[in-house]
């Protein structure tokens, strides 16, 4: 074999870096347990609060040390294999979306007293009241503006045309409730885009019914800081024209000088006056200002302060020790000494401090210039139109952006008047940096560089991309949840398919002895390098990825079943061992090619293009497909190619006796049952989509929303018992997880969800309460303080949206109709013919809707299964399969095609399912091994899941013979009729 040697060199790398990294994800697993134990009370409750700051207080401690380096907490969870909130948990945040500064804003921020006294009430209204803030704030206008109209407030220049001095207080009032409204549902699309950029994997994302308020699950999170930042930022970009010392000096000297004086006159000298009257002004600051943090930070007294006000004459402006800071911003707020500052000059801080050559931490304060006092710059960050992490000249994390034509325009004046000058890039009053301007910039192409990570720019570039929000958000409840998938059930379909692995690894070695041991080898290699390489590109697992894991496995196995199928077909066509090897690995090779091209590229559009869990399974699918294919083909011939050392005399073998000539001379004229076959296929549809239509589908909470109802108890409770348990009890599919300690769940039903009136909210209550009751034969009671043994409490509950919004439902059909052009493309391109690519297009749509039928009729047999994000995962693992399937066969009508003879095409069809049906079955029952093991013992939580699954390589197996070619073959009509009236001719000549 040539490039052996290349092989085994990427072979070795491969597999040290997906050791490397797993490394960390051991070291990860190991930290949590012990988190975990030290959160864990003796009756076995975990407090997840306790857990997390156990985690928090090593978060940036050495924890692992791999050959001499040493890395922290948070660098070993930035490294590892992450796993998806259905999996792990993550944090649960709920934010509320700030009505208050968005109704200031339509009236443009008026100083008029009662306008702000009636909003201050309604704030403070709102936190205990249902009404809309648009309500409260009316009949607050009302109580401090009797007969006053609300027109004259809000009747303002930026108003004009939806509102004047005459439109009346019920159309400002709807004006109000439209802007608020909009301003969530921004909010919430920025939150989510925003989101989707952290690095989380299928974050869930609510709105809570009937409020301003937002929750948010995050799977995995561990620094909460990062992601409060990240939620509750406005992104307030702007960029102000710097003044310099010159300009400004003699202002701070005057507040330094006049300061220190106040504070001579106000010290104490009583114990040490004549040493208090021999100080120097600097030492007398210090004295005061020591007083003064000694009073704010009472368990640190021994705080040594420089003196603050004092200038340290850096290259351009003031620059002051880290810990200074809070000494100083209180003195510039106060009235007496703000008064010597400039009225166009604002000061701001630095983004971060740097560290001096003595090891001091120090930061500058900036002087910008502003429009006598106003907030307004010369420059506004809504010209961005994107923005990317970069690194700068000097090899820095760095952040690109682009403006808009208005933003260009503006930018060239700004920077044309300021050459020479320093500009500052301002993001919610931190200076990020202040470059010098060594010239006009002509376009709106921009960069701003600092002391920042490649972290902090990650995420400076997401808020500057996903755009500002337009009302600050507050986090109003934040909580660690446990997964959706419970610890017992990943327990079950974990061992689930490892057993289902053990059945395959004993079928392929009982069927193809030694040449199983190989194809078993390349399964394991690659297993490891999905998970290694998802570890090294920090993506996370979750259960619509393990769909795609499934699928991967399946391909692996079929690339060798195709190998060893021709390799026993060239061994009966009586050629040497080294021949038949050769041969069956080159002949093989193109239909192995085509059906992997064909699903990667299924897997690429879909990551694009999709959300949520169609990301997910996408990106696992790309590294799946490109590892399997790696591993399968050019692994095991290196493996392959050592065994057979001593030519023909090896005694490697590739079928046991009674697997030699098994599935090789099979004759069915598959194609004469095709119209059977399409009768059959049209009548399980038509009769699934009609029980459909009539009875429904059971979808799923992430799909329709429900009802959440935070249940406590006194003892740890197994979520997927109750889950199954509650499914039972009434309809409507229902969620359950942990809740901030595992001896509190959170309960979400959709049960009567299209119902919202206080009679269905109590009804739905009362379902749960009896559920609960009925499935655990605890009581209710009302006061959770209470508690005792064998009893649970609601403590709170609220109504919330689907989880897969309608626009991830509609990027998801975008990215399958894309996917289903580039498969009929591509398959055009490989086989010349438009009818192979119109054949694998509708054997995928019949799959699709057998599968949604499937559901259907199961639900009318009492066995109801949830359409939810999961049943996407598999539904795609399921157009992968058949596609790949279909691949197979078609390749193989190619082939006899160009090898046909005086052979009629129908029969050349025929052939071909026959030559390959061996593979098929082969590849069919190895996969559906793993899939039927999980279906029987995995457990009910993923019951629909494995059915799908199970359906679904059933029906793909089955469309590949009976639905896509005999639809080519149908296409062909024509051409197979010409060819039979060419022979007629012949003969009768």
């Amino acid at each position: 074999m040539q490039n052996k040697g290349i092989i085994v060199f990427l072979t070795v790398i491969i597999t040290a870096l997906c050791l490397y990294y797993l490394s960390f994800t051991f070291v990860s697993n190991s930290i949590q347990q012990k988190a975990t134990d030290y959160a864990t009370d003796t009756n076995g409750n975990i407090d997840f609060g306790k857990r997390r700051a156990y985690l928090d207080s090593i978060w940036r401690q050495p924890v692992y040390s791999f050959l001499g380096a040493d890395f922290t907490y948070q660098e070993v969870k930035e490294t590892e294999l992450g796993l998806g909130l259905d999996l792990q948990g993550g944090m649960h945040v709920t934010l509320e979306v700030s009505p208050v500064e968005i109704v200031k804003g339509i009236a443009g921020n008026p100083r008029d007293e009662a306008f702000n006294k009636s909003v201050e009430e309604a704030r403070l209204e709102a936190k205990t009241s249902n009404s809309s803030f648009a309500d409260l704030f009316y009949a607050a206008w009302q109580r401090n503006n009797p007969g006053k109209k609300l027109s004259s407030i809000f009747a303002t220049a930026a108003n004009r045309g939806k509102i004047s001095l005459e439109s009346s207080d019920s159309e400002i009032l709807d004006l109000i409730n439209t802007e608020v409204e909009n301003a969530i549902d921004r909010s919430f699309n920025i939150l989510r885009t925003r989101i989707d950029r952290f690095g989380t994997s299928q974050p869930n994302i609510q709105r809570i019914a009937g409020s301003g308020r937002i929750q948010i699950e995050l799977p995995g999170a561990d620094n909460q800081e990062r992601v409060r930042n990240l939620l509750q930022g406005v992104a307030k970009l702007q960029f102000w024209e710097v003044l310099e010392l010159n300009e400004y000096g003699g202002a701070i000297e005057t507040i330094n000088t006049t300061w220190v004086a106040d504070q001579k006159a106000t010290t104490t000298t009583q114990e040490e006056p004549e040493a208090e009257e021999n100080l120097s002004p600097e030492d007398s600051l210090k004295n005061a200002l020591e007083k003064q943090l000694k009073e704010l930070d009472p368990m640190n007294p021994s705080n040594d302060v420089s003196p603050v006000i004092s200038l340290l004459k850096a290259n351009y402006g003031l620059v002051y020790d880290v810990k200074d800071t809070l000494a100083v911003n209180r003195i510039l707020k106060n009235d007496r000494y703000k008064a010597f500052l400039p009225r166009d000059l604002k000061l701001l801080w630095g983004v971060k401090p740097v560290k001096a050559e003595d090891g001091t931490e120090i930061i500058e304060l900036y002087a910008v210039k502003t429009a006598r006092g106003s907030d307004e710059a010369p420059l506004e960050g809504d010209v961005v139109t994107d923005a990317r992490q970069t690194l700068d000249q000097t090899s820095r994390p760095a952040v690109s952006m682009q403006m808009n034509a208005e933003g260009a325009r503006k930018w060239r004046k700004l920077t044309s008047e300021n050459i020479g000058r320093r500009i500052a890039v301002v993001l919610d009053d931190y200076v990020y940096t202040a470059p010098v301007v060594n010239g006009e910039i002509p376009n709106g192409q921009s960069e701003i560089s600092g002391n920042f990570t490649l972290l902090e720019a990650q995420d400076l570039a997401n808020i500057l991309k996903s755009g500002s929000l337009p009302a600050p958000t507050q986090i109003v409840e934040e909580s660690i949840i446990g997964p959706t998938l419970g610890k017992e059930a990943q327990n079950q379909g974990i061992i689930s398919m490892v057993a289902g692995l053990v059945l395959v690894v004993l079928f392929m070695i009982a069927y193809y002895t030694k040449g199983g041991l190989v194809a078993i080898a390349a399964l394991v290699f690659n297993i490891f390098f999905i998970l290694g390489i998802l570890a090294q590109l920090g993506a996370a697992l979750t259960l619509p990825g393990i769909a795609g894991i499934v699928l991967t496995i399946g391909m692996s196995i079929d690339a060798n079943v195709l190998i060893f199928e021709r390799i026993k077909e060239e061994l009966r066509n009586g050629a040497g061992l080294l021949a038949a090897i050769n041969s069956g690995y080159n002949k093989a090779f193109s239909a192995i090619l085509d059906s992997n091209v064909t699903t990667f590229l299924t897997g690429a559009i879909l990551y694009s293009l999709g959300q949520g869990p169609v990301k997910g399974f996408a990106i696992v699918l790309m590294i799946g497909i490109a590892s399997s294919f790696f591993s399968a083909v050019f692994i095991t011939r290196v493996i392959v190619s050592w065994m057979t050392k001593k030519g023909d005399k090896s005694s490697i073998n590739f079928s046991a006796p009674f697997a030699k000539n098994a599935l090789s001379a099979l004759q069915v004229d598959f194609l004469s049952k095709r119209k059977v076959a399409y009768l059959i296929s049209t009548g399980i549809i038509i009769i699934g989509l009609a029980i459909a239509a009539i009875n429904g589908l059971k979808f799923g909470v992430d799909f329709s929303g429900g009802r959440s109802y935070i249940v406590e108890f006194n003892q740890p409770m197994v979520p997927s018992d109750l889950k199954v348990g509650l499914d039972g009890e009434f309809d409507g599919s229902v969620e359950v997880k942990t809740y901030g300690s595992n001896n509190v769940l959170k309960v979400t039903t959709s049960y009567l969800i299209n119902e919202d009136d206080d009679a269905s909210n109590l009804e739905v209550e009362n379902k749960v309460k009896e559920g609960i009751a009925n499935v655990t034969g605890f009581s209710f009671i009302e006061n959770a303080e209470l508690l005792a043994e064998n009893q649970f409490a609601i403590t709170g509950s609220s109504k919330v949206g689907a989880t897969v919004a309608d626009d991830i439902k509609a990027s998801s059909l975008e990215a399958m109709m894309v996917a289903l052009i580039a498969i009929f493309l591509y398959i055009l391109l490989r086989f010349r013919k438009w009818q192979f690519s119109l054949g694998s297009i509708v054997a995928l749509i019949h799959d699709t809707l057998f599968v949604i039928a499937a559901f259907a009729i199961a639900s009318a047999f009492g066995a109801t299964f949830e359409i939810d994000q999961v049943f996407i995962a598999a539904v795609l693992t399921v157009i992968g399969y058949s596609i790949n399937d279909t691949v197979i066969v078609f390749d193989r009508i190619r082939e006899n095609i160009e090898n046909r003879g005086t052979h009629k095409l129908v029969k050349v069809f025929n052939d071909a399912i026959n030559q390959t049906l061996g593979r098929t079955l082969i590849t069919s029952f190895t996969t559906l091994i793993v899939v039927i093991v999980l279906l029987i013992f995995g457990g009910e939580v993923l019951r629909g899941f494995s059915f799908a699954l199970f359906v679904g390589i059933g029906v793909g197996t089955y469309s590949s013979i009976f639905i896509a070619t005999p639809i080519v073959v149908d296409l062909m009509k024509k051409e197979i009729e010409q060819e039979a009236g060419q022979k007629d001719a012949k003969k009768t000549a």
